[in-house]
């Protein structure tokens, strides 16, 4: 069973060209799919699934308590699996067909207000080089909205401070140009003069634009001990992740009147539905705003 599915990986490598996070979790999914079916259904092949098999699969998720997103996950995995081995006739028929996704619950996305963004943006120790990157690096995550995974991979000749935009890589690889403004224009600048040069001492073949302190590129984890720390200086009590600027910034957006296609094209989505849940959010704070000022609320 595991053949067919590193041959359905190399497939989503090779001919569909998905991001390595995606591809990941495809396969993390598929390896849990088919150890069930093995060891609790004693079956040998995929050509013996029936919808019985993983329906019964489905019910074993439940039981775990994972959550419908989880869930609509492994089917959205299983369902792309089995068209793929239908299509290269590994099988013989798709039980697939009729599994039914459940109704997954879109949680509004956590955002920063205005005061909370200004307060997290003043928290850096700028006599230190890692203070200027560390500033550098928020200034730009909230001025463009970028995920964190395409902040630790922007390279130097990414960067085009004089024209004003970024170059990033997102979701399976697709580049994009994304604008920042003047005070994120501003940092980088002042990182690229005063800090950078400072951290690739120990390594100046690294075409990063931002490195730890080995003058190595910064890594996703290492970027989460930054913000976790700052987010502490700052005494922000909500949650704090990387994807909290990106909400705030899209949120903050549409809040000033930013056209939704507009946002779409900054925030690198494929479907417009996926960057409507920020009209939801921005609804929600004007309601709120009206609970709470409005006499007769």
């Amino acid at each position: 069973m595991n053949d067919q599915i590193q041959d359905f990986i190399h497939y989503l490598v090779v001919e569909r060209g998905l991001a390595k996070n995606t591809i990941d979790s495809y396969e993390r999914d598929l390896k849990k799919y088919a150890q069930f079916l093995e060891h609790v259904e004693q079956l040998t092949g995929f050509n013996d699934v029936s919808r019985v098999h993983i329906l019964s699969f489905l019910k074993h998720l439940t039981d775990q308590q994972k959550s419908s997103k989880t869930i609509a996950r492994h089917i959205a995995s299983i369902r792309s699996f089995h068209q793929f081995l239908l299509r290269e006739k590994v099988t013989e028929q798709d039980p697939s067909v009729h599994i039914e996704t459940p109704q997954v619950e879109r949680k509004l996305p956590k955002v920063l207000n205005a005061d909370e963004v200004e307060a997290l943006l003043s928290t850096f120790d700028t006599s230190t080089p890692f203070g200027v990157r560390d500033k550098a690096m928020l200034e730009l995550l909230y001025a463009t909205g970028i995920r964190v995974s395409e902040l630790v991979n922007l390279n130097l000749e990414d960067v085009h401070l004089t024209m004003g935009f970024i170059r990033c890589f997102g979701k399976g690889n697709k580049e994009r140009i994304v604008p920042i403004g003047r005070i994120a224009t501003a940092a980088i600048e002042t990182y690229l003069q005063q800090a950078r040069s400072i951290l690739t001492k120990k390594n100046k073949l690294d075409h990063a634009l931002f490195v730890n302190h080995h003058g190595r590129r910064l890594t996703r984890q290492g970027f989460w001990k930054i913000l976790k720390k700052l987010a502490n200086e700052a005494k922000i009590e909500k949650e704090l992740t990387p994807h909290t600027l990106r909400h705030s910034f899209a949120t903050h957006l549409l809040e000033n009147g930013a056209d939704l296609r507009a946002v779409q094209e900054m925030l690198g989505h494929a479907d417009i539905s996926t960057t409507q849940i920020y009209t939801h959010v921005t609804k929600a704070r004007l309601k709120d705003v009206y609970n709470q000022f409005h006499p007769r609320a």
